[in-house]
């Protein structure tokens, strides 16, 4: 087994759920596709974080794409590291934006974007958007395909 994969702290071990969003639970294994560009998505359609104001909760489905440069996001930690957001206070914008900046401080990916939609509350849908730049050229990168508001259902 690789030594990146055995120096993993959460994948293949029980772990603990984080109190709180923390980049060192995020974690990252070897590109074995250096020099070849291509998308990773990861769909994160049970995110949740708290009311900064009213301490009620948020719910989003967030939607990461990246091309990889030589390091790839270990799913798991992805996974806890958002888990971590669930008694978060924070506004819709900050914590979409700091997911995506966590990932880029810690992969230094060629490229990446979310789309953070976020379910109403009030009746208004927040959906919140960032990239690093533009994509790669001759990148297959798919839609993301969210449906509008109509009841996002």
């Amino acid at each position: 087994m690789p030594t990146e994969i055995i120096n993993l702290k959460n994948l293949g071990k029980e772990s603990l759920i984080p109190e709180k969003p923390d980049i060192k639970v995020l974690e990252k294994v070897n590109n074995p596709k250096i020099g070849i560009i291509y998308s990773i998505r990861f769909t994160c359609p049970e995110f949740t974080s708290l009311c900064p104001v009213t301490g009620q909760p948020d719910f989003g489905h967030l939607i990461i794409d990246y091309v990889p440069k030589k390091f790839l996001l270990e799913s798991k930690s992805l996974k806890l590291y958002l888990i971590g957001y669930r008694n978060h206070g924070a506004f819709h914008e900050d914590c979409s934006i700091r997911v995506a900046k966590d990932i880029v401080d810690l992969l230094d990916p060629i490229w990446l974007r979310i789309g953070a939609y976020w379910f109403p509350r009030g009746g208004i849908p927040i959906d919140v958007f960032w990239q690093t730049g533009k994509p790669p050229e001759n990148l297959y990168l798919p839609n993301q395909n969210f449906p509008n508001y109509n009841g996002r259902g």
